[in-house]
């Protein structure tokens, strides 16, 4: 079977029963992502709200998607059926302490997409039964592209999973995780990894300009080239070994490329590179724990 991935979400109208009333706590740019999701499925703008303190980006959210947005998250909050927690892990316990109260009385389903915070530390933060599910999207969700991990507590129930699946699956694919410590491992391969893509596309531009080519041309042929070779993996039924040993010919040139990366240790340094991420989610969850 072809993999689940879709480089653009399918095009689609929300029907009426979707509409539910969505705020987000942060607009950065996984909000902004997600958001223009919801907009580009139909989703009217009164039912989608963002808190957001600073006012140049609140302006353009309005601007861009004519979404109500605020300046104070409980205004935001207030009457969600779904709050989304698009801050940064370190100002969670903030966050959290501010909206307790509303969320105990309102009891929305509660997402975060905050990277190494655990479910139970939010539990822990705004008191009561929440729903809760924790997600790990990544950057792609920007263009349609994206990979979501998402996990879910004992308290969410079905329409609420089908909810968190439509949220995040309008800006890519959406993977669920029964065991929440294999969260710390999906954000070391989707949540970090579009960085490790950028840094491969980076050396090879600069290889390639080194060895002659103009910037522009190196930058052009690089990106285009990993482009297609997604296109490949994604929309076709081969394993990423397989298209790999299919462009590689014996003595060739792509053998020799590849030679030189075994000899390299590649393979060691990217398990070595996710080995790190994934330590560096737990070192977080960690942290947040000792603030409290």
């Amino acid at each position: 079977m072809p993999l689940d991935v879709r480089l653009m979400p399918e095009s689609s109208e929300a029907t009426s029963h979707e509409f539910r009333t969505i705020a987000f706590i942060g607009g950065g740019n996984m909000a902004r992502s997600l958001i223009g999701a919801q907009r580009a499925r139909g989703v009217p703008p009164a039912s989608i709200r963002v808190a957001e303190p600073r006012a140049e980006t609140r302006e353009a959210l309005a601007r861009e998607f004519d979404v109500p947005v605020f300046t104070d998250n409980t205004e935001a909050a207030a009457g969600a059926d779904c709050v989304v927690l698009a801050v940064k892990p370190q100002v969670m316990h903030e966050v959290c302490a501010g909206l307790a109260a509303l969320l105990r009385a309102s009891n929305p389903l509660i997402i975060s997409i905050a990277a190494g915070i655990r479910i139970a530390q939010i539990e822990r933060l705004l008191g009561g039964q929440h729903a809760i599910v924790r997600c790990m999207p990544n950057t792609p969700a920007l263009v349609g592209a994206g990979a979501s991990g998402l996990c879910a507590n004992r308290n969410v129930d079905a329409d609420q999973r089908a909810l968190a699946e439509r949220l995040l699956g309008a800006a890519g694919i959406v993977r669920w995780i029964e065991d929440e410590a294999q969260m710390d491992t999906v954000t070391a391969v989707s949540g970090s990894g579009p960085a490790y893509f950028f840094l491969l596309v980076e050396a090879m531009e600069d290889a390639a300009v080194q060895l002659g080519l103009p910037r522009d041309t190196a930058r052009a042929l690089a990106a285009q080239t990993c482009l297609g070779a997604g296109h490949m993996l994604a929309d076709g039924n081969e394993t990423a070994a397989v298209l790999r040993q299919r462009v590689t010919s014996p003595h060739g040139t792509t053998a020799a490329a590849l030679d030189a990366f075994e000899h390299g240790g590649f393979r060691a340094l990217v398990a070595q590179a996710l080995a790190a991420a994934r330590q560096r989610g737990a070192e977080m969850s960690a942290e947040l724990d000792t603030d409290a």
